[in-house]
């Protein structure tokens, strides 16, 4: 947890956030609850905190819930103190009180007190703010205190969304270290990836490390010869001479902040000189974006400034043909790159996107493109200070979607498919750095850099 002071001043901003937009009645707040693994209470798979919880209150415990009034500005935190039995399995625990005061919330109460308080408010003809909840066991317990019909607030939404996208200075440092520690946890990947191991077993060391020095994994490691599938975790099969492996994964610190890292590595530890030329190209265009990420421009922007450098030098190698603006207007870059630029990053790999996608990405003055490739870029604001982002291009020879092009004729004249066909056993190769935008331009998250050209892999590799 951070110092008390932190959630108090975000709890005041976002209270500030509502009143200015002329918002009454109460927030309520849930954390989350313990998931059971085997159906009874000692069998639970490990506790994660709501992310918003985690903002606001910072406990790191289950089962505890807020009521911030909108009129009043009072505060009150809920959760049950431990019994005798309680002790007996998990030892003493602080009280509720305590805890409730030191996150710099006076008043505090058991929890079904909070379903009987939302309940109140309700019967009082009073609105009941709450936030999107992915749990089904929260959206339960929220239906069964504001009722059936109630829905998730836009304005709060859209308020809770505004703060967390503007990171602060202890967030930046959480970050930094998840970014050192997601570095140290990638090269594990480096120093025992080799033809005849097995991806799961490198899978699993990077695991352990995550769990011994940090909470864990961000997301579930991608370790895979077949790089053509965007987020392929069977990570089973063992490493074979002259394949591409893609290694993308991160770090969760024990403040819940995180790191996204990928690589692609020849596993011989020497690109064939095809694999050079595009790995060269998906390197250009990863460099290219953070060169040009600054305050002012749109991440949208620097997705097709990316998707245009791409199709230039796909072009130059003959797999494309024409104009390359006509290409990227026509969405062909999807063909190579189905997924979007980057996404923002914070408390989650993929930060509040459980509000919305569109919401948390994009600007009330931009609307969503529908064509492959652009039509899943997550993140497409103008960028401003404080925003952290990924900066992930890459290409990807996907034969099944090669094939639904040249079927439905969607390349458009400007795709080779002949030539394409020799890339159909290649997989696919992704660069990711995490990115902070600063008052100047940008930099990269955490304090050392994986490596990244050519020549500093291979050398990795010979070490």
């Amino acid at each position: 947890m951070f110092e008390s002071s932190i959630y108090k001043q975000r709890r005041a901003a976002l209270l500030e956030a509502m009143r200015a937009a002329g918002q009454h009645g109460i927030m309520a707040f849930l954390g989350n609850s313990d998931v059971t693994s085997q159906g009874t209470h000692g069998s639970v798979f490990r506790f994660h905190q709501d992310s918003a919880w985690v903002y606001f209150f910072g406990v790191d415990r289950p089962d505890w819930a807020a009521i911030m009034d909108l009129d009043s500005g009072e505060e009150k935190m809920y959760a049950d103190d431990v019994d005798l039995d309680d002790i007996v399995w998990m030892g003493p625990q602080t009280p509720v009180a305590e805890m409730a005061a030191w996150t710099g919330v006076s008043a505090s109460a058991p929890m079904s007190q909070w379903f009987a308080d939302v309940q109140r408010a309700v019967g009082n003809g009073r609105r009941v703010h709450f936030l999107p909840t992915f749990r089904k066991h929260n959206l339960l317990r929220l239906a069964a205190a504001a009722g059936q019909d109630a829905v998730a607030s836009e304005e709060m939404t859209k308020a809770v969304i505004g703060l967390r996208l503007i990171k602060q200075e202890c967030e930046i440092e959480e970050l930094d270290k998840a970014g050192d520690l997601g570095f140290r946890m990638h090269e594990i990947a480096l120093n025992n990836l080799r033809p005849g191991a097995y991806e799961d077993e490198i899978a699993a060391l990077m695991e352990y490390f995550a769990k011994s020095n940090a909470w864990g994994l961000s997301f579930e490691t991608i370790l895979t010869q077949h790089g053509e599938t965007l987020h392929n975790s069977a990570s089973h099969k063992q490493i074979e001479k002259g394949n591409l492996v893609v290694v993308d994964a991160g770090v969760e610190s024990l403040e819940h902040y995180v790191s996204d890292h990928t690589r692609t590595y020849p596993s011989s530890g020497k690109f064939t000189t095809r694999q050079r030329e595009i790995y060269q190209i998906v390197l250009d265009c990863h460099e290219q974006a953070f060169s040009q990420i600054r305050p002012g421009i749109t991440y949208r922007q620097v997705h097709l400034n990316t998707v245009h450098l791409m199709l230039e030098e796909l072009q130059a190698l003959g797999l494309v043909k024409g104009d390359v603006d006509e290409m990227v207007a026509k969405g062909i870059g999807g063909l190579f790159m189905p997924h979007g630029l980057g996404h923002n990053m914070g408390i989650d790999v993929h930060d509040m996107e459980e509000y919305g996608e569109d919401l948390v990405g994009y600007d009330p003055d931009q609307t969503r493109a529908k064509q492959l490739g652009l039509g899943n870029l997550r993140m497409a604001r103008k960028l401003v200070p404080g925003h952290v982002i990924t900066d992930e291009p890459g290409i990807y020879f996907i034969p099944a979607l090669i094939e639904k092009f040249k079927k439905e004729g969607l390349g458009y004249g400007f795709v080779n498919y002949q030539a394409l066909e020799g890339y159909y056993d290649f997989g696919g190769i992704r660069i990711e750095d995490d990115i902070l935008v600063t008052p100047d331009g940008a930099r990269r998250l955490g304090h050392h850099r994986l490596p990244a050209t050519v020549e500093e892999i291979e050398a990795a590799f010979r070490q």
